[in-house]
């Protein structure tokens, strides 16, 4: 349906192929009206009792989930707390050491007691960390609590005692068998009942021996339940609304909201093996969420009257739907209108997309209006710039390719008559070995440069055919010229375009000579995704404008043309982000870099184009 029809006189829609707008408005006008009157239809027949008290059922489900959370953030604080002391092997061999007199302070002032210390305010509630350690040479440290009922200390703090005090305690008697690391139970001991508290108590041991786990001491962080369980709030489900805490053996360990009429042990019974139902019982709706942290519960008790206020919402949301509708109604010429924005952007954003290069977006619209109409012509002009861009590509590529033909023209008979010239002096002179060898190199340096026409070579043969040059060039200069190669052997599978490097060493030789000697470095390193070329010598340097002026592409004077060359070379091959950066400092040297990306011939998109 993304067709546009304008009409005008004497025209009839019929001849035109495709639906009228006018009678698309007319089958989205009733179309409307049949989703509204169906839905509000469903609404009444189908949101009834049942409906809503599933509803309320799956809403107080997700507070109890969030209550459960709340819950379980803080429990996990205070559990991560204790395994500072539990996972601490060095706090845990400093306790057993049985110490006596200097060395007993220095072991309570700088290890026992600033550890203690950190692991009680560690959490930001009000803890009370009780410690009972087995070894008798440490110093009890505590604070009577028995004395303290009406006080409400803020501060978190740290106790410390002998295990004989506890040893004959029904709740340390029960402390079940210890697993490393997952021994731990939340339990009401001491004065707990008496300050409204409750405490999580865990072993300290010495995991030395792992077949035979040692008992250290005992460690209970004390919390006030009012903390623990503050996100355990009546409110948040609705007046007349309990929640209870239970323990593993169905004890009522916190409740909020008013109490109820029947008794609440046997109000509760729960027995299904899911954890998470849902009954009624006596105008209320029961509801559970485990705490798994402890193996406890978390119970919603709701009174059914908070379903009926459900229902009036409902029927709420069914008048606010019904104004929806006429609100629709009446913007619905704005919706029209904005469909057709919709495809005029589409139209916009292809062209955006055109105007910034990108030409392979494609547009396209079903039907035989004006639309389908626009987005073909749309294509089909992106297709023709998308032609014409890779013809005038490749007739770049091949007008530098000719100019490098020509300039190699220009090099290789002016080298070729130096060189003749070089083993006419040697044959006078008797030394056949040198001939030899320079015969060799040149017929080497010509093979390698011809290279059968192809412009994309091994990266290896464009080092072979440096190093033939360089080897000719011996001949000439002697112990005057020392080159270094520094070859990255990572950098093999790969090619490059042909006669990158030999170009900037005959530069080097023509223009960089300060004195009698002259040292030449040719680094191939591959770096990242990247292969860079450097040839760095010691000779007489360049000002910065003299290097602006080489790498200037608007500069058409014959100086540097050779540089630019291979610059603009680089570039049409591989993209503007590659090509030839110089760094040179008047007096020191020069070193220049060139850079390609790193390519196989498989893998090189541009081979087909450039062979």
């Amino acid at each position: 349906m993304n067709n546009h029809w304008i009409p005008s006189s004497g025209t009839d829609g019929k001849k035109l192929g495709y639906i009228p707008v006018g009678y698309k408005l007319m089958l989205t006008f009733t179309l409307f009206t049949l989703l509204l009157v169906s839905v509000n239809f469903y609404i009444s027949h189908s949101m009834y009792d049942e409906t809503m008290r599933e509803q309320t059922r799956v809403n107080i489900q997700g507070t109890l989930q969030q209550i459960r959370d709340n819950v379980a953030y803080k429990v996990d604080d205070i559990v991560q707390t204790s395994a500072t002391l539990y996972d601490d092997p060095a706090f845990i061999q400093s306790v057993r050491r049985n110490l006596s007199g200097a060395e007993n302070y220095v072991r309570m002032n700088n290890v026992i007691l600033p550890k203690l210390e950190s692991a009680a305010k560690a959490v930001g509630l009000n803890l009370r960390l009780s410690v009972y350690f087995h070894n008798q040479t440490v110093y009890e440290k505590y604070k009577n609590w028995n004395h303290e009922i009406n006080q409400d200390f803020n501060e978190q703090t740290y106790d410390i005692y002998h295990m004989t005090r506890v040893s004959n305690e029904f709740w340390y008697f029960t402390l079940p068998g210890e697993k490393y690391n997952a021994t731990m139970i939340w339990r009401q001991v001491e004065e707990d009942e008496r300050d409204g508290r409750i405490s999580m108590i865990r072993r300290m041991v010495d995991m030395n021996n792992p077949l035979q786990i040692k008992e250290v001491g005992i460690m209970r962080f004390s919390v006030r339940l009012s903390q623990l369980f503050d996100s355990v709030d009546y409110t948040k489900l609705g007046d007349g609304s309990m929640l209870s805490v239970l323990d593993p053996f169905g004890n009522v360990v916190f409740t909020s909201g008013p109490s109820v009429e029947d008794n609440y042990d046997t109000l509760i019974k729960i027995n299904e093996p899911t954890g998470l139902t849902a009954h009624d019982q006596k105008h209320y709706l029961i509801i559970e969420e485990n705490l798994p942290q402890k193996n406890w519960k978390i119970v919603a008790q709701v009174p059914l009257n908070i379903i009926e206020q459900e229902a009036k919402r409902v029927r709420t949301i069914l008048i606010v739907i019904c104004i929806i509708c006429v609100v629709l109604f009446t913007y619905t010429g704005y919706v029209i209108s904005r469909s057709f924005s919709k495809r005029i952007l589409k139209i916009v954003g292809v062209l955006n997309a055109f105007r910034e290069g990108d030409l392979h977006k494609r547009i396209a619209y079903r039907g035989k209006g004006e639309f389908p109409q626009i987005a073909n012509a749309l294509n089909a002009m992106g297709e023709d710039i998308e032609a014409l861009i890779k013809k005038v590509y490749l007739t770049q590529l091949q007008k530098k390719e000719a100019e490098l033909e020509m300039l190699q023209t220009q090099i290789n008979p002016h080298f070729l008559y130096n060189t003749l010239s070089s083993i006419n002096q040697l044959a006078k002179f008797g030394k056949t070995e040198k001939l030899q060898d320079m015969v060799v190199q040149l017929a080497q340096f010509y093979r390698l440069t011809l290279n059968s026409g192809r412009i994309l070579i091994p990266i290896v043969l464009e080092i072979e055919q440096a190093n033939a040059y360089l080897d000719i060039q011996k001949v000439k200069y002697g112990q005057r010229m020392e080159v270094t190669f520094d070859i990255d052997t990572n950098i093999w599978p790969y090619e490059t375009i042909k006669l990158i490097l030999q170009p900037f060493i005959e530069n080097v030789l023509k223009h960089a000579w300060s004195g009698d000697r002259i040292h030449i470095r040719v680094s191939v390193k591959q770096e990242g995704d990247d292969i860079l070329y450097r040839i760095i010598d010691d000779g007489l340097g360049m000002k910065q404008e003299r290097i602006q002026e080489i790498l200037d592409p608007q500069d058409h004077s014959h100086t540097g043309c050779g540089i630019r060359n291979i610059d603009q070379r680089v570039k049409l091959h591989y993209g503007s982000e590659y090509g030839v950066s110089i760094f040179s400092k008047v007096g020191i040297g020069t070193s220049v870099q060139i850079r390609i990306p790193a390519r196989s011939r498989n893998s090189n998109p541009d081979k087909k184009a450039a062979e």
